[in-house]
């Protein structure tokens, strides 16, 4: 791995971001992919975090073994496994600048949905249910596979069911390390698990899986809709960089 300043700046704030994610707030690991993809393609940083997010998914699976709703995978996990095919198939066709406009896309909605969302009173509770769980999923899955951005989609089905927190976070983090062991083999087929790629992710192992662990002490004791805000105004921000960059790329406008 590279020791220029920029770059791993860019690199262990995306991992702390994906850990504290990862140990439950649900959210902040969308940043992560738009901080790596500026000083790497955005396909190179989705490749760079995979292997990550797969060591950051063993502690959180573990720390949640207890707390997830069985229901909620049944429902989520075929459509999933359709978006990670449909992915894998737009991947081998879709250049750099496309992927990096999608995530930016995907970066602005989901920050901009929560701001906008603050204050309103909040809709009935829903309960997990097979169509749109399996439509959902297939987002999910598809998200996941081209940009590492499934979480989105996930908690736009299931926030509105208003599960405990604990049962939610540890639904998220099962449902997300079947998806991420799922993207191994598209990804080998794509080529991008590259010697320089392996090498990134390992050096920044040690830093997944602290932020990991201290996510989830996080997420049980610290109240985070404070810090949510700051984290979604960060993101519109990055999102709108890539946007810009994948419209200039795509020569989408002069």
């Amino acid at each position: 791995m590279t020791f220029d300043p920029a770059y791993l700046t860019a690199m262990v704030s995306a991992v702390i971001l994906m850990g504290l994610s990862k140990g439950g707030f649900a959210g902040l690991g969308l940043l992560s992919l738009p901080l790596m993809a500026l000083v790497v393609s955005p396909v190179q940083a989705a490749a760079i975090m995979l292997p990550i997010l797969i060591v950051q998914d063993v502690v959180s699976v573990w720390a949640y073994r207890r707390e997830f709703d069985r229901r909620n995978l049944a429902m989520l996990l075929p459509g999933a496994a359709l978006g990670i095919l449909a992915g894998y198939l737009l991947a081998a066709w879709v250049s750099d600048a496309a992927v990096g406009l999608a995530v930016g896309l995907i970066s602005i909605g989901f920050a901009a949905r929560r701001l906008l969302g603050t204050g309103k009173a909040p809709p009935p509770v829903k309960r997990a249910e097979f169509l749109p769980g399996t439509f959902w999923g297939a987002i999910c899955g598809f998200t996941s596979m081209v940009a590492h951005a499934g979480g989105p989609p996930f908690q736009i089905y299931v926030m509105p069911q208003r599960l405990p927190p604990q049962i939610f976070v540890g639904t998220g983090a099962i449902f997300f390390a079947i998806l991420n062991l799922a993207k191994v083999a598209p990804y080998i087929a794509l080529g991008q698990f590259t010697t320089q790629n392996l090498s990134a992710s390992a050096a920044l192992f040690p830093v997944a899986i602290l932020s990991t662990i201290v996510g989830v002490r996080l997420v049980r004791r610290v109240p985070a809709e404070r810090f949510y805000t700051i984290i979604y105004w960060l993101l519109i921000a990055v999102g709108l960089k890539l946007v810009v960059e994948g419209l200039a790329a795509l020569r989408l406008f002069a």
